[in-house]
C-alpha cells in the first residue's frame, strides 16, 4: 500500500490559504474576505495536526530501535525547524528596525510587549504552545506556536511507538487523542480548541493522534472500502466539503464545542485519502493546486510578514483603502506563492534529508 496522498496534500494548500484570508481579514473590507468562513478558518489548523499524525502513522508504522527513533526525530526537526528559525529571524529584524521607520510611516505597534526576549526564547526552543509564566498571548512570527506543538507531538508519537506493541496502536492513539483532549477540558473547564501560545500542545496532540488513529482505520479497512464503488465516494466527498464548509462558517456557534472539529477533519481525511470521488478527480487535475500544497508550509510559516509588508506598502504608503483587497487579495496572493516558493526550494528542501546543507556533499 503505497500512497501519496495527493488530494490531503492538495487540501493542506487550500486550508493554509485559508488561513491567510483569516489573518488577512483583520485590516481588510470586502465581502470577498469579510465573511463568516474565512472569520472563523482559524480552525483549519486543527486539520493541519489531524493530517500530520495520519500521514506520520503511515510513513513510519513503527521504530524497532532507538536509533530509529532518534533518526525519526532528527529528520523532523530539520524539515520543520530550519523555516522557523529564519522567519523567527526576519521578525526580529522587523521588530528591531521598525521603530527607525516609524517617523515614515504608520505602526500599529512600536513597542510590541509580546515580543520580548523571553518569548523570543520560547520560540526559539520551541516551547511556544506551552502554558508558561509571563507569556500572554502569541508573539513573534504567529504561528509558530503550531509547529513548536507539531514537535511535540512527533516526540510523544516516537516515544509512544516505541512502547506500544503493534498490535495495541489504534487503541493507544485512541487514548492518547482522547487523553490529551481530556486534560485541555480539565485545565481550562472548556471543550474549546483554539487555543495557542498556552495550550496549543495540547490541541496539537489531540488533533495528532486523532490523525494516527485516522489512519489505523484507513489501513485496517483500505481492501473492502477501497472496493466501494466510485458513485458512493463521490456523494460522500461533496457531504464532506458540504460539512466543512458548514462547521467552519458556524464557527461562533461550535467553538465552544471545538472538540467536534476533530470528527469533522477525521472523516473528511478518511474519505478523501481513498481519493475515488469526483471532487478528488477533479483538484488532482491542477497543477497549480499540487504546487500550492507542495508549499503549503512555507505559505504558512512566512504569510503573516508577508501580509504585513505588503499592508504597509499598499494601504499605508500608496493610500489603498482596505475596501481595496477585493482585487489586492489576488496581488497578495502571488506575493506570498512566490515567496513561498522561494523558501520551499532555498530552504524547506536544502534540509529535507536531516543534514546541513554545507555537509551533504561528499568530499
Amino acid at each position: 500500500m503505497k500512497h501519496r496522498f495527493d488530494v490531503l496534500d492538495i487540501f493542506r494548500g487550500l486550508f493554509a490559504s485559508m488561513v491567510v484570508l483569516f489573518h488577512m481579514a483583520f485590516f481588510t473590507d470586502t465581502p470577498l474576505i469579510n465573511n463568516r468562513l474565512v472569520r472563523n478558518a482559524d480552525m483549519f489548523v486543527d486539520f493541519f495536526f489531524v493530517l500530520s499524525g495520519f500521514v506520520i502513522a503511515y510513513s513510519y508504522p513503527q521504530f524497532e530501535t532507538s536509533r530509529k527513533l532518534q533518526r525519526f526525530l532528527t529528520r523532523r526537526f530539520w524539515r520543520i525547524y530550519p523555516l522557523h528559525f529564519v522567519m523567527l529571524l526576519a521578525v526580529l529584524f522587523v521588530e528591531l528596525t521598525k521603530n527607525s521607520l516609524s517617523d515614515y510611516v504608520h505602526i500599529n505597534q512600536p513597542d510590541n510587549p509580546n515580543n520580548n526576549v523571553y518569548t523570543f526564547l520560547t520560540s526559539l526552543l520551541l516551547l511556544n504552545s506551552v502554558k508558561l509564566f509571563g507569556v500572554t498571548d502569541v508573539s513573534w512570527n504567529i504561528p509558530s506556536w503550531s509547529i513548536s506543538a507539531e514537535m511535540i507531538a512527533y516526540v510523544v508519537y516516537g516515544l509512544a511507538m516505541r512502547l506500544i506493541a503493534p498490535r495495541w496502536k489504534a487503541p493507544a492513539f485512541l487514548a492518547l487523542s482522547v487523553g490529551a483532549a481530556a486534560t485541555l477540558v480539565a485545565v481550562t473547564g472548556k471543550m474549546e480548541l483554539n487555543y495557542s501560545f498556552d495550550y496549543g500542545f495540547l490541541r496539537g496532540l489531540t488533533g495528532f493522534f486523532a490523525g494516527a488513529f485516522c489512519f489505523t482505520l484507513f489501513s485496517a479497512a483500505y481492501d473492502r472500502v477501497r472496493a466501494l464503488p466510485g458513485g458512493l465516494f463521490s456523494i460522500l466527498e461533496v457531504l464532506m466539503l458540504a460539512l466543512i464548509v458548514v462547521s467552519i462558517s458556524f464557527g461562533e456557534a461550535l467553538k465552544h464545542i471545538g472538540l467536534l472539529y476533530e470528527f469533522v477533519f477525521l472523516a473528511a481525511i478518511f474519505v478523501f485519502s481513498f481519493e475515488k470521488g469526483i471532487c478528488s478527480s477533479t483538484l488532482k487535475k491542477s497543477t497549480l493546486l499540487h504546487r500550492v500544497g507542495t508549499y503549503s508550509y512555507s505559505i504558512y510559516l512566512t504569510h503573516p510578514l508577508t501580509l504585513s509588508l505588503f499592508n504597509i506598502l499598499f494601504v499605508r504608503i500608496l493610500k489603498f483603502s482596505p475596501a481595496s483587497y477585493s482585487y489586492l487579495v489576488f496581488l497578495n496572493f502571488v506575493v506570498i506563492y512566490f515567496v513561498a516558493r522561494w523558501t520551499y526550494h532555498h530552504i524547506e528542501l536544502k534540509f529535507k534529508d536531516g543534514r546541513l546543507p554545507f555537509l551533504s556533499q561528499r568530499v
